[in-house]
């Protein structure tokens, strides 16, 4: 400590510096290039020993706890001078204190990420008219991997959007994956106005219900709303695929409504169809092509 006390003595010398400003900026600089150094080396030991999910949940949990002893130290260094600090902020220009002030909001807002949790890295949210899925969480901002505008169904667009983290307080954050991770979905096809309903409706049930992403999803749905109702009151009294029937004009619109995960939106609405349309083709579905109309 002496010697490094010296040293900004002797820089103190040569650049005219107060020395108490010197210890001040070269120990917070040392303590984060130290910190730094002891981020780089636990991803590279992270990285040897695990893998994938479990890898970045690790990393992440890591990269908080140096965080915070980072503040820590620097906190400690810098006690002594924190009001002298705060007298040299007030006399700042306007332009600095309002960047400093949301670099401060933002922080805090992290920390209320982490614990209130209104959302989590690969849940799909909307916030500010955006869908996408979080990629990461930092202490300062959160990233999210963009999907195409359409409802909860969207594929990724590849564009990665950053928002700072107040944005949790200024803007509403949608969360389709929280809590549960399915949702419901539709589809509704056309009949003729003279099929046989019973039959069509047998039809579709069979379809939807031997598809493997689809029937194991009531089930889960069900223990998943058991977990969650210890916290917050959610109540379906129907899990199961349900199909829904409505006379319209010349023909009747059936709606088939099932559970999913909504990130397998597309591929299973892309199964649905091409199960439907062989049916049509065999003629175990009577689908409404309107060249009857």
């Amino acid at each position: 400590m002496k010697i490094f006390h010296d040293f900004c003595n002797y820089l103190s010398k040569i650049t005219s510096i107060e020395e108490l400003y010197l210890y001040l900026i070269l120990s917070t600089v040392v303590v984060v290039l130290v910190f730094l150094g002891i981020k780089k080396l636990g991803i590279l030991i992270f990285r040897k020993f695990l893998s994938g999910r479990r890898e970045y949940v690790v990393n992440q949990a890591f990269k908080i706890v140096v965080n915070i002893g980072q503040i820590i130290v620097l906190l400690f260094i810098w006690d002594d001078y924190i009001k002298d600090l705060m007298t040299l902020i007030s006399v700042v220009s306007a332009a600095m204190t309002i960047a400093l002030r949301e670099l401060i909001l933002n922080f805090f807002c992290g920390l209320y990420i982490q614990i209130k949790k209104p959302f989590k890295v690969e849940d799909r949210i909307e916030i500010d008219g955006i869908k996408g899925d979080v990629m990461s969480i930092s202490s300062l901002d959160f990233e999210v991997l963009e999907i195409s505008n359409k409802e909860e169904r969207g594929q990724s667009t590849g564009v990665v959007i950053t928002f700072p983290n107040s944005m949790v307080f200024s803007k509403p954050v949608k969360n389709v994956t929280k809590g549960f991770k399915y949702v419901w979905d539709e589809i509704t096809i056309k009949i003729k106005m003279d099929a046989d309903l019973s039959e069509n409706k047998k039809n579709l049930y069979k379809i939807v219900n031997e598809l493997d992403v689809v029937k194991s999803i009531p089930k889960k749905m069900k223990e998943q709303i058991n977990s969650i109702n210890n916290s917050n009151r959610i109540y379906f009294n129907k899990f199961d695929p349900i199909i829904y029937t409505k006379l319209v004009d010349n023909h009747v619109e059936l709606t088939i409504r099932y559970l999913m995960h909504p990130k397998k939106s597309r591929f299973i609405e892309s199964v649905i169809w091409n199960k439907i349309y062989l049916a049509y083709k065999d003629g175990s579905i009577d689908l409404f092509t309107g060249a009857e109309s």
